[in-house]
């Protein structure tokens, strides 16, 4: 079971060793998860992923290597013997929840009962407490009041027991490892190029070698010279969850592109329009922060901005203090896209809609209207033209 398991998280790409499985099954062993998914999950994590940048791809094997185990003979037939299960499942109950368990029968007529309940009923049900349905204090179904009910076909719990924590990836880090249709990205990018030679003298200057050997009656002198790089400096801020949610792949591999092609990037994120503060960490994100004010006393004006968005919410949530979905924020969001683009000479948005749907009212016209004529959608061509617009 744990084989196929492993060999999943590998072909999600994420770098685990066996090594790391080994340990693993170490851990199992003396028990520190045990009948308990959520606790498998965060053990599972802890051995096999050693770089935050993977912990959406292990959620995502996880997702789907788990998502088979449907029913409850694969769940409670499986390698764990019943009476371990049984007193693993105790430990966690109180006297009252076990007392209305019992009520019902114990932990095997519950089961069994719920198995009947499925072949009988033929409709949808809503309220009581008896059919598998919504509402309720029914044992079995959705948005209940039973205490230690079976949870079906719903999001989220309404008692926050049954949440599937590798399924809660509202927010997650860009993987700057994808490298699969970045090539026309990178070419693209390559218009916002100004080579430098900037650092150590590590390299080695064939031609001056040549030149200085020559002089020097044929006794080698060598001469060198530091790296040549891209010396244009970037900032990134990319807007992520929500609605952006079905654009994570296009802006992985402009994250990707943008990391190989710009020695001097940073990059941030924020959730549907930048405010006091942005983060680099989506795990982290609500008490590791980066304050907007810091960015603009830490960068110079040269820095090319370059923001990521779909630019689609409420209206309010640009135009007015306290129109952030997440916080109160003290003032608006233009505000702060104002001081962003009176400090830095070049700031552009790359926009993943196609062009046909951005208009000209709501939100996307306020921030058209915010940005000038420098919103371009993420298409190569939007974004060569771009970067021509950032390197003039």
């Amino acid at each position: 079971m744990l084989i196929d398991f492993f060999l999943e998280v590998r072909r999600a790409r994420v770098p685990a060793s066996l090594r790391e499985f080994l340990d693993l099954l170490e851990a199992l062993e003396k028990r520190l998860a045990f009948a308990d998914m959520e606790e498998f999950y965060y053990l599972a994590r802890l051995c096999l992923v050693k770089d935050e940048r993977h912990f959406d791809k292990f959620d995502r094997a996880f997702q789907a290597y788990f998502e088979g185990i449907q029913n409850l003979d694969d769940l409670l037939e499986s390698l764990i013997p019943d009476d371990w299960l049984r007193a693993e499942f105790e430990k966690h109950l109180t006297e009252e929840e076990k007392a209305k368990i019992d009520s019902l029968g114990g932990l095997e007529e519950l089961i069994e009962t719920f198995k009947k309940r499925m072949e009988e009923q033929q409709e949808r049900h809503a309220g009581g407490n008896k059919w598998i349905g919504t509402g309720g204090t029914s044992p079995f179904g959705a948005n209940g009041y039973n205490p230690e009910g079976f949870r079906i076909g719903q999001k989220n719990g309404r008692q926050g027991r049954a949440v599937k924590v590798w399924e809660k990836r509202e927010f997650k880090d860009l993987d700057d490892s994808i490298t699969l249709g970045i090539r026309n990205i990178k070419v693209a990018l390559r218009r916002l190029r100004k080579f430098a030679r900037q650092g150590a003298a590590d390299q080695l200057d064939m031609d001056d070698t040549i030149r200085s050997t020559a002089r020097n009656a044929g006794y080698l002198d060598l001469k060198m010279v530091p790296e040549r790089h891209n010396a244009v400096k970037v900032l990134i801020f990319f807007d992520v969850g929500g609605s952006m949610d079905p654009h994570v792949r296009v802006c992985e591999e402009l994250f990707s592109a943008a990391r190989l092609e710009f020695k001097h990037m940073e990059y941030f994120y924020f959730h549907n329009f930048v405010y006091e503060s942005v983060w680099t960490n989506n795990i982290r994100r609500m008490n590791e922060t980066t304050s907007t004010w810091d960015i603009l006393h830490k960068y110079t004006p040269d820095y090319k901005v370059i923001f990521v968005g779909d630019a689609t919410m409420a209206p309010y949530e640009i135009s007015h203090p306290g129109g952030s979905i997440e916080h109160w924020n003290e003032e608006a969001g233009a505000t702060w896209f104002q001081r962003i683009s009176d400090h830095f000479r070049k700031v552009v948005w790359l926009n993943p809609l196609p062009e046909s749907y951005w208009g000209t009212g709501g939100s996307l016209g306020m921030t058209r209207q915010l940005v000038g004529d420098h919103m371009y959608p993420l298409t190569i061509d939007g974004l060569e033209s771009a970067m021509r617009h950032l390197s003039k």
